[in-house]
Formats: C-alpha cells, structure tokens, sequence
C-alpha cells in the first residue's frame, strides 16, 4: 500500500493537467451542443450524427498515433533525447498522412448521407456541418501527437493552458458564428463547424511555436524537419495499429447507437447527444489517468524500474473507480437539472434524463475499462486487449443494444442498457488481464 500511494502522487501530478485539457475538449464539443440545441432539436440532432461519424476517424487516429508518446516517454526515461525528438518527427508525419486520409474518406461519405437511415429533416441540414468537421480532423490529430509529446517529457501545463484558451476561442467564435454577432451573418448549425474548425487551427499552431521555441525541448530546436526512418513508423504502427482497432471497436460501437437512435426518430437522436456528452465530460477523469499511467509505465520500463508496474496501474485503477462513483450518483440523483440545462425541448430532456439514471451504472465500468486499457498499452500490450474489446462491444453491446430496443419496451433506454453491459464486460476482463501480466509469479511485463 505504501508503494501504490507513493506512486500515485506522481501519477496524479501527471494525470491532472491532462484531465483538465481532456475536459477542455470535452467543453468544445458541450459547448457546441449549447450553442446548438438553441436552434432546434434538428439540428442538435445532426450535430449528434456528425459527431458520432467524426468520433470513430478521431479515436482511431488517437490509437494510430499512440506510439509516439509511449515511446518518447520510454527513450526520455532511458535519456535518449535525440530519440525523443526524432518520435515527435515521426508522428507529426503519420498524423498528417492519417487526418488527411480521414478527411478523404468523410468527404465520400458526405455525398452518401441518405444511406445512414436518419432521420429525413436530419439528412436535409448536415452536410454543409459534416465537412467542416470532417476538416478538422487534421488539425486535430497533429494537435495530438504535439500534446502527448509533451505530456511524455513531463511537461502537460502549457498544452492544458493552449486547450483551456481554445475553449474560450470555440465559445466566443459559436456566440458570432451561430448567431450573428459582431457584424456577422448567422449561420446557424454551419456557423459551429466553422467555429470548431477554426479553433482547432489555432490550438495546433500555437503548441508548435511552443514545442520549436520552449527551451525545455532544446532537441526539438535541434532536430531536421525532415530524415525519415522505416524502423520507426513501423514501430509506430505495431504499436498503433493494434490501438486504433481496439479504440475502432468501441468508438464504432458507440457510432452504431448513435444510428439505431436515428432509427427511433429526432427526438431519441438528440437525448442521445446529450446524455452522451455529459458521460464523455466525466469520461475525461479515467481517460487522462489512463493516459499517465500508459506513459508512467512506459518510462519506468526505460528506467528498469519494473516493480512499480503494478503499483502505478492499481493505485490509478481504484481512484478513477471511486471518481466514477461520485459521477453516477450525480446523474442519478440530478439527471434532470442536467438535462434541462442543453435543450428547452421538454421531450428530449426527459428521454436524456433516463438514459443519465444508466449512465450511472456504467460510469464505474467505463472508468475502470479505460485505466485497464492505458496500463496495458504502456507495458505495450494491445494484441489481446484489441480482442477483449471487439468481444465485449460487438459481440454483447449491439446485439443486446438492439434487442432491448426494438425486441422490447424500453427502445432508446435498451440501447443503453446494451452499451453498460459491454463496458462491464471489457472492464473485467482487462482488469484481469493487466493483473495476469504483472503477477510476480507470471515473470512477465508485457504482452
């Protein structure tokens, strides 16, 4: 208990600016939906479709790219500095090659919107939107890679404050864009797509001037633009490859309850959007612990420091657990304040309130399975895990999503019901998995 609670202080010193950048982005996406559900449930509706689209390109990319952050973290514990740099070369490239492949492929999707069986006044207002979200995937994912580089060599707070300010940016540019401030026509729904866009711009090229002049990245100052070498992108993509499947099978389990709530019409569509944002706001917590612990671990490997593998995995498990918990009893016991606040339409907040009271059930799995996932990656484990998660979202989530919503009486909540059930499926079986690997008589440290 000593080492867990030693542990975690450096964990939790990492994992709080991260958090509050996670939230951050979060707050983009919330704020948008706020701005949105001000023009009408339709188009709250879309932004919920299109967000559901732009999640699986964006989380894959973040699991593509992973490995750059991992591996910094392990050649900056080993003081291979010039290494270090050399991942952040790397990674900057297969996250312009990955976010503009993305781009392509939601651009040809965009012409076949009607095919996704949404609503009709949906389809008729989301494509202009569609694109430019669809564009912002690329500065998105260079952001990224930039952001975890950082977080890698200990230095998350200028990242978090680049994030936090672009919030604020996101907001101000909604408030013209939408509706017609400043001089400004109002641009309704498209007018948020150009806000995003436009925020996500600025927040990339801001942390690349920072990485290029800080002088706590004298090797970024120092290393070509420009040398590519095979040995690393393949690494990269071992790494990521495995990741982004994993991250695929979860975010598209997620994009498929976004359609079959389509299939139920508007209303279902939009309580969706905004039971799901509030979930993915406090998602944020486990997912910035997880994203510490996967580059503590990774360093302490480049450090030899193998007997806190363990300590650092389980002391960050039962603290995003506990967090969880203190989540769900808000959602069960304030789901209707909540839900009021994103939309006047008193249909929508209701049906949201009721997908919240789930939300809390599965708020402890979701944390538990994301802190089990970021331990595993940073022992480099991914193959197994890409399993575990295909299993407990493909296999249980949909099938028992979609018989509980059209095969019973509780439609939109069944699907729901569907997505706790996969949470609580993966947690378990990654939790077990991060605790075979780090057994002391399983002699082993990785996958």
């Amino acid at each position: 208990m000593q080492t867990v609670l030693k542990e975690l202080r450096p964990t939790l010193a990492l994992a709080f600016p991260i958090i509050v950048g996670q939230v951050s982005q979060m707050l983009i996406g919330l704020t948008d939906n706020a701005f949105i559900g001000r023009v009408g449930k339709e188009a709250l509706a879309a932004a919920a479709f299109t967000h559901g689209v732009f999640g699986i390109f964006y989380v894959v990319g973040i699991g593509l790219l992973v490995g750059a952050g991992v591996f910094a973290a392990r050649d900056h514990g080993a003081g291979d500095e010039a290494g270090c740099a050399a991942w952040l070369r790397h990674g900057r490239a297969l996250a312009l090659a990955v976010g503009l492949g993305f781009f392509g492929f939601m651009v040809l999707a965009s012409t076949q919107l009607h095919r996704f069986g949404q609503p009709p006044e949906v389809v008729a207002i989301v494509g202009p939107f569609f694109l430019l979200i669809a564009a912002s995937v690329v500065p998105a994912l260079v952001f990224q890679v930039q952001r975890q580089f950082a977080e890698s060599l200990g230095r998350p707070w200028v990242p978090m404050g680049i994030i936090l300010a672009d919030v604020g940016l996101n907001a101000l540019l909604n408030w013209v864009l939408v509706f017609g401030h400043l001089g400004c026509p109002a641009l309704g729904l498209v007018g948020s797509g150009w806000a995003t866009l436009l925020a996500r711009l600025v927040a990339v090229a801001a942390i690349a001037v920072w990485l290029r002049r800080s002088q706590h990245f004298a090797m970024v100052k120092t290393a070509p633009w420009h040398g590519w070498e095979r040995a690393r992108f393949v690494s990269l993509l071992r790494l990521g490859g495995p990741a982004g499947g994993m991250l695929f099978f979860e975010a598209g389990a997620f994009a498929a309850a976004a359609l079959m709530m389509g299939w139920l019409g508007t209303v279902p569509l939009a309580a969706h959007q905004v039971a799901l944002g509030c979930a993915a706001l406090t998602f944020m917590v486990p997912l910035g612990l997880s994203i510490a612990v996967s580059l503590r671990i990774s360093r302490a490997q480049g450090e030899g420091r193998i007997a806190v593998l363990r300590p650092i995995g389980f002391g960050a498990l039962v603290l995003g657990i506990v967090f969880m918990a203190g989540c769900a009893l808000v959602f069960a016991f304030a789901g209707r304040w909540i839900a009021a606040g994103f939309t006047p339409a008193a249909d929508v907040a209701g049906l949201a309130t009721q997908l919240l009271l789930v939300a809390a059930f599965f708020q402890l799995f979701d944390g538990g399975q994301v802190i089990s996932v970021g331990a595993l990656r940073g022992l480099h484990d991914v193959r197994v895990p890409t399993v575990i998660t295909f299993v407990a979202y493909w296999v249980v989530s949909l099938p028992l999503g979609y018989l509980l919503a059209f095969h019973t009486r509780l439609g939109p909540v069944g699907i729901w019901v569907g997505l706790a059930s996969g949470l609580a499926c993966a947690a378990v079986l990654l939790g077990w998995r991060f605790h075979r690997l780090t057994s002391p008589r399983s002699g082993s440290t990785g996958g």
